[in-house]
C-alpha cells in the first residue's frame, strides 16, 4: 500500500510505501470476509451482472493521500446539493442554504452538532440538541431526507457516520413536512465507497479524553457491483462538570449494489450507544443580569446519576435514472431509541437562602420507534419552448414514544453552591421506586405530498412554483387524540445576469403540528397548528471558477400561535406548563463567505442578524405586556470565522477561528451575555501520517452558552480543551 502527500494537486503525487501489497490485501480481506458472511446472495447476484463502467466515488476520492497540504482550492465547497430531495445547483434554488463538509469536520475537530453551528450563519445553539434558527427554536432533524432522528430526548446527534450536513433555511416545508420556519437541518450518511480505502483515527485530549476510531470502504467482488462500508468509533473523556463521564460508542456498516446502469441499492445499519454518568445537565444558576452564582463546574447531579441511550437506525434507499431526463428514488428509514435516565433535577433557590439549590430526583425512561417512507421523481421535460424541471414526492411517517417517569418532589437533599457534597442517589432511587410510573403514550403519523415547477424562461430567468399537502394525527393513549391538514405554497424567481450569479426573490409558507405532549391536558392543550409566511430575497455568487462563494440573503418570517413554557406555573403531573404566545415576527439578514485568498489560503466568513419579537398576544398568554420584547435565546448578532492557511514547504496547515454571539433573554427573561470565544489548530503531515493538534476556547473565557430558566440557570459554555487525533489513511 502506498500513502502520499501531495503539495499541489497540479503536480505528480511523490509515494512512500510503508507496507506491502500483500498485508494490505490480508487487512482489506478481514473486512470484506465480514460483508461476503451476510450478504452472500447478495454477492451472487452481483457476480451474475455485467459491470458497468466505476465513477470516481467523491466519499473517499483522494483516499491514498495523507495530507495537509494541496487541498486548499475550493476546500470547503459544494457544487451540488440534494436539500431539495434532488441533486441541485445551490444558484437555482430560491432559498438560502449551507452545506458543511467532512472536510470541516476534520479540521475542527467536529465531534457532535454542537461543534459545528458556529459554521452556520442564522443559527445558534439553545439547548441539547435543540438551536435557534432565524430566531425560532428547532430540535427536528432529518436523516438522508427522511424522519427518524436515533438521538431522542436529550441526546446529541454525533457526525462519525455523516458526510455532509445540509441546512435550508426558512420553511422547508414542501420538501419536508411540517416543520419550524427557521429551517431544517438535513445528515447525510456516509455510503460504501467504490475504491478500497482504511482510516484509523486516535485522539487524546485533556479531561481524559481518549479515543479511537476506524472506517473502510471498498468492493466486495471484482467487478465492482457489490461495495461496502465498515466503521467504528470509540471515545471517552471526563467533562468539565463534577462527576460527570461520557463514553460513546458507534457501529457502522453498509452495502451499495449496483442493481442496473445508473441504479444503485443502498442498505445501512447504524448502532449508537451513549452512556453519560451524571451528565444529565441542566445550566448553572445565575442572576438577573447573567452573571454565574458558582463555579460552571458546579452540578446538580451525584455520581450516580446517570442518562444512558441506546439506539439503532436501519434504512434501505433506492435510486435510478431513467432515461436521460428522469430520475426516481425512494426509502425507508427504521429507528429503534431508548433513553433511560435518572437524574437530580434543580428547582432554584431553597426558599431564604443564597446558597442551597432545591432539587428534585427524576427516573425516567423514554422507548422511541419510528419508521418512515419516501419516494421522489424529477422529470426534465419541454413544453411550449420552455425548460420545465417538475418534482413530486410523498413521505410518510409513523413514531410511537413512550416516556415512563417518576418524580420525587419532597425529602430531596439540597445542594451548595459554594461547597456541594456530593454522596449517591441510592437513598432518592429507592424511595422513587416505590412511586408508580406515570406513563405517556404518544403516537404521531405525518403523510404529506408536493409537487414543484422549476420553469426556464431563458437562460437567465426561472420560476419556482411548489404545492403541498400536509395530513397528521397526533394521539396519546387514554387521554386526547388531535388530527388535522392543511396545504402550504412556495414560489420563487431566479435571475442569472451571469451564470456564476444568482438574484433571487421566494414566498414560503410553514405549517407545524404542535407536539403531541403539548395537546395533553396536563400542559393546557389542546392547541391549534403553528402556522406562518416567509418572504425572502438574496444573491448568490459562485465567482473566479467557484474559488468565491458569496452569499446575501434577507428574510421576514411571521409565525402565529406559538406555545412557550409558563415557568411561572407549577407543572401539573411533572409536565411544565405551556401557553400560546400568539404571533412572533423574525426579520434579518444574513452573510456567508468561502473564498480561496490565495493557492495556500483558504477563509470561512458567516454573519446573521436577527430581531425576533413578540408582536401580538392572545389571551391566556404566558408574558404580558410583552410587545416588542426580544424571543428566548435569540441574538441580534452572530459572527463566526475559520481561516486555515497551509505551508506546503513543511506539509503543514495552520488554523484559527472564532465565534461571536451577541446578549439575548433566557426563557425566565434573564440576561444571557453576549460572548466571543477562538480557537486555533495545527496540521502536520508526518509521511506516514497526519497529527492534528487544536485549542478550543484559547483564552478559556466564561461564558453562557445559551440560557433556559431560572430554577435551572444557563448552560455554561465548555471551557479551554485541547485535542489531538493522530490520523492514519492507507
Amino acid at each position: 500500500m502506498e500513502l502520499a502527500t501531495c503539495p499541489d494537486h497540479s503536480k505528480a503525487v511523490s509515494r512512500i510505501t510503508i507496507i506491502s501489497e500483500t498485508d494490505t490485501g490480508v487487512v482489506l480481506s478481514i473486512f470484506r470476509a465480514a460483508l461476503f458472511a451476510s450478504v452472500p446472495v447478495w454477492a451472487s447476484m452481483a457476480s451474475a451482472q455485467e459491470a458497468p463502467a466505476s465513477a470516481p466515488d467523491a466519499a473517499w476520492a483522494d483516499s491514498d493521500q495523507i495530507i495537509v497540504t494541496g487541498r486548499a482550492q475550493r476546500l470547503y465547497r459544494t457544487e451540488t446539493t440534494t436539500v431539495g430531495k434532488s441533486a441541485e445547483d445551490p444558484l437555482d434554488i430560491p432559498q438560502a442554504l449551507q452545506v458543511i463538509n467532512k472536510d470541516l469536520f476534520a479540521d475542527q475537530g467536529a465531534r457532535d452538532a454542537t461543534d459545528i453551528y458556529r459554521n452556520i450563519s442564522g443559527v445558534s445553539f439553545f439547548s441539547y440538541a435543540g438551536v435557534t434558527f432565524r430566531g425560532f427554536r428547532q430540535d427536528q432533524s432529518f436523516y438522508d431526507g427522511m424522519r427518524g432522528n436515533p438521538f431522542i430526548g436529550f441526546s446529541v446527534p454525533q457526525l462519525f457516520n455523516i458526510e455532509r450536513v445540509e441546512v435550508l433555511k426558512g420553511p422547508a416545508g414542501l420538501f419536508f413536512g411540517p416543520g419550524s420556519p427557521g429551517g431544517i437541518i438535513n445528515y447525510v450518511s456516509k455510503v460504501p465507497g467504490d475504491t478500497s480505502a482504511m482510516r484509523l483515527v486516535a485522539t487524546a485530549g485533556n479531561y481524559g479524553r481518549r479515543g479511537i476510531s476506524a472506517e473502510a470502504n471498498g468492493p466486495v467482488d471484482k467487478d465492482g457491483i457489490v461495495t461496502y462500508r465498515l466503521g467504528g468509533f470509540y471515545e471517552a473523556m471526563n467533562p468539565y462538570r463534577r462527576n460527570t463521564k461520557n463514553v460513546s460508542l458507534i457501529g457502522d456498516g453498509g452495502l451499495a449494489i449496483r442493481t442496473n446502469e445508473g441504479g444503485k441499492l443502498t442498505l445501512q445499519a447504524t448502532v449508537y450507544d451513549n452512556d453519560l454518568q451524571a451528565n444529565r445537565l441542566r445550566g448553572i444558576l445565575t442572576d438577573d443580569d447573567g452573571n454565574f452564582l458558582t463555579d460552571i463546574r458546579w452540578n446538580a447531579n451525584e455520581p450516580t446519576d446517570f442518562l444512558h441511550l441506546k439506539s439503532q437506525a436501519y434504512q434501505a434507499r433506492y435510486a435510478t435514472a431513467i432515461g436521460d431526463s428522469v430520475t426516481f428514488d425512494a426509502g425507508v428509514r427504521y429507528f429503534k431509541a431508548t433513553e433511560t435516565q435518572q437524574y437530580h433535577e434543580p428547582r432554584g433557590l431553597v426558599a431564604g437562602s443564597d446558597d442551597l439549590v432545591a432539587r428534585e430526583f427524576r427516573d425516567q425512561i423514554r422507548d422511541v420507534d419510528g419508521l418512515s417512507f419516501s419516494a421522489n421523481l424529477t422529470a426534465q421535460v419541454d413544453l411550449l419552448g420552455m425548460e420545465h424541471k417538475f418534482q413530486t414526492g410523498a413521505d410518510w411517517y409513523d413514531e410511537t414514544s413512550v416516556l415512563s417517569s417518576r418524580i420525587l418532589r419532597a425529602g430531596v437533599t439540597p445542594l451548595s453552591l459554594s461547597n456541594p457534597v456530593y454522596t449517591n442517589s441510592a437513598p432518592d432511587v429507592a424511595r422513587a421506586a416505590l412511586l408508580p410510573f406515570t406513563v405517556t403514550d404518544t403516537r404521531t403519523k405525518r403523510q404529506g405530498a408536493y409537487l414543484q415547477d422549476q420553469i426556464s424562461l431563458s437562460d437567465a430567468f426561472m420560476l419556482v412554483a411548489g404545492v403541498r399537502y400536509d395530513k397528521f394525527e397526533d394521539r396519546v393513549v387514554n387521554a386526547a387524540s388531535y388530527e388535522d391538514d392543511d396545504i402550504t405554497f412556495r414560489t420563487g424567481a431566479i435571475y442569472k445576469p451571469r451564470k456564476d450569479v444568482s438574484i433571487y426573490l421566494s414566498w414560503s409558507q410553514s405549517f407545524e403540528p404542535q407536539t403531541a405532549a403539548s395537546q395533553n391536558g396536563d400542559v393546557g392543550g389542546p392547541f391549534a397548528p403553528v402556522t406562518g409566511d416567509q418572504f425572502e430575497g438574496g444573491i448568490k455568487t459562485d465567482l473566479f471558477d467557484g474559488r468565491l462563494q458569496a452569499n446575501l440573503a434577507a428574510y421576514r418570517i411571521v409565525r402565529r400561535n406559538i406555545l412557550q413554557a409558563d415557568t411561572s406555573l407549577p407543572p401539573v403531573n411533572g409536565q411544565d406548563q405551556l401557553r400560546p404566545i400568539g404571533e412572533v415576527t423574525s426579520k434579518g439578514f444574513e452573510i456567508d463567505l468561502s473564498t480561496d485568498i490565495s493557492a495556500n489560503w483558504v477563509a470561512l466568513v458567516n454573519y446573521g442578524y436577527n430581531d425576533t419579537k413578540i408582536t401580538g398576544t392572545i389571551a391566556g398568554q404566558a408574558i404580558t405586556n410583552a410587545v416588542g420584547n426580544r424571543f428566548a435565546n435569540a441574538p441580534k448578532h452572530k459572527v463566526g470565522f475559520w481561516t486555515r492557511y497551509q505551508v506546503p514547504t513543511i506539509d503543514a496547515a495552520f488554523a484559527v477561528g472564532g465565534e461571536h454571539v451577541s446578549k439575548r433573554i433566557s426563557l425566565s427573561g434573564q440576561t444571557v451575555k453576549p460572548y466571543t470565544i477562538f480557537d486555533a489548530s495545527i496540521t502536520k503531515g508526518l509521511g506516514f501520517a497526519e497529527l492534528m493538534l487544536r485549542v478550543d476556547n484559547i483564552f478559556d473565557k466564561v461564558y453562557a452558552a445559551s440560557g433556559f430558566s431560572a430554577q435551572s440557570g444557563h448552560f455554561p459554555g465548555e471551557p479551554r480543551t485541547f485535542l489531538a487525533e493522530l490520523r492514519f489513511q492507507f
